[in-house]
């Protein structure tokens, strides 16, 4: 795929106004989430209402019936909706029960808005965290920071990964998720570089490790991070990729404009999201 920010190319003033509108659109969604949430709702109700906001924001999913391969079928969701140790890429229908005290749902949320494309993810606790959760949630969110201090024009993308895995894993003694990872993005969803959160253990496993940060590149990096394991169980053929222990599991997500004077957040609103959901 070639487009302006993978060639470095500096945005124009319209694409840059593109992708900011499409990631304030991501913003928004999560902001109607965060006051609709409540204890008892599926996630099929979760997924009906994202599917209604878009419509409300004249977007619509980028995630409905994409494609990840010949293997897989098409995503059957507005969003992905992972709870408990689902990590990502959960649906609509994978899990039935309503949400309850204790449980961590990570909400994913992509659109496509004239063209261009926003994607963000968040997580939510229903109730009061237990210490454990806390902890798992505040590394996710500072590793995120962390990280995206590292994406400075002309900085390699080993310098993110080295980053967030020192803090998460060497410093906090929490679990990175393996073979899961950030990416390029624009007018497509998934587009080069890939964006490892870990260092590569051996010469090849990340090939993008040394692509140099550019003025124009849009990435959308997103740290993955597990209380007891790195390790995933992916059952064939279906969405939705668990810790291996089944162990509980966060996800956060930043759409991230490489410019000339460093890292620009658009979805930095997401910050300002609550982390608990009352019960």
């Amino acid at each position: 795929m070639a487009w302006p920010s993978m060639t470095g190319t500096k945005l124009k003033q319209q694409d840059v106004e593109g992708a900011v509108a499409a990631a304030e659109r991501v913003v928004d969604v999560h902001r109607a989430l965060a006051e609709f949430l409540e204890p008892g709702l599926t996630l099929a109700q979760i997924d009906r209402f994202v599917g209604e906001k878009l419509t409300e924001l004249g977007c619509k999913s980028c995630f409905y019936g994409y494609r990840a391969g010949g293997a897989m079928p098409p995503f059957p969701s507005q969003a992905c909706l992972s709870v408990n140790e689902c990590v990502v890429h959960g649906t609509a229908g994978y899990y039935e029960a309503g949400m309850k005290p204790g449980d961590v749902l990570k909400i994913d949320i992509g659109v496509s808005y004239k063209g261009w494309i926003g994607d963000a993810a968040w997580t939510y606790v229903f109730g009061e965290m237990t210490p454990e959760v806390k902890r798992l949630t505040d590394v996710g969110k500072r590793s995120l920071e962390l990280g995206v201090q590292e994406l400075q024009p002309g900085a390699p993308l080993l310098n993110w990964a080295e980053a967030v895995q020192s803090y998460v894993e060497d410093e906090s003694g929490l679990h990175l998720v393996r073979g899961l990872g950030g990416h390029g993005y624009g007018r497509k969803l998934h587009a080069p570089p890939h964006v490892s959160n870990t260092r590569p253990r051996y010469p090849g496993e990340w090939p993008d490790a040394s692509t140099l940060c550019k003025p124009g590149m849009l990435l959308a990096v997103e740290p993955m991070l597990a209380l007891g394991t790195g390790d995933t169980a992916h059952p064939p053929r279906t969405w939705p990729i668990y810790t291996a222990d089944g162990s509980l599991a966060a996800h956060y997500e930043h759409d991230v404009l490489i410019t000339e004077d460093g890292p620009r957040v658009l979805t930095a609103a997401l910050q300002d999201l609550p982390d608990v959901i009352p019960c």
